[in-house]
């Protein structure tokens, strides 16, 4: 259960920054209201995550796979490029994440 609440706050982030990105700097109340309220359900469901996993786990978790989705969101969505030197970055976020989960014995599985 632990790790659908994770999957649950990355997806509401990940949702709430694309609909950041079409909020157009606030300007537009329907995606900033999206915005505000995912970003809630987001933090809440994260609350809810570190009550079974370390902090430094689960952040690295959802912010390694927020970066991933969020790039794809953006790669897709809003049609926009990724080099190279982005692309081995988040390779190297992720490789981290994983290694964590591995092998670190602060993980609580």
């Amino acid at each position: 259960m632990k790790y659908l609440y994770l999957a649950l706050a990355i997806m509401f982030e990940v949702i709430g920054s694309a609909f950041m990105k079409s909020s157009n700097g606030f300007t537009k109340w329907l995606p900033t209201t999206i915005t505000l309220l995912t970003y809630i359900c987001c933090f809440y469901f994260l609350s809810i995550t570190l009550k079974y996993i370390p902090l430094g786990v689960a952040y690295a978790i959802w912010g390694g796979v927020g970066i991933v989705l969020t790039t794809l969101v953006s790669v897709f969505i809003f049609k926009q490029s990724v080099d190279l030197p982005a692309i081995l970055g988040i390779l190297l976020i992720v490789s981290g994440v994983l290694v964590m989960n591995i092998f670190s014995k602060t993980t609580a599985h």
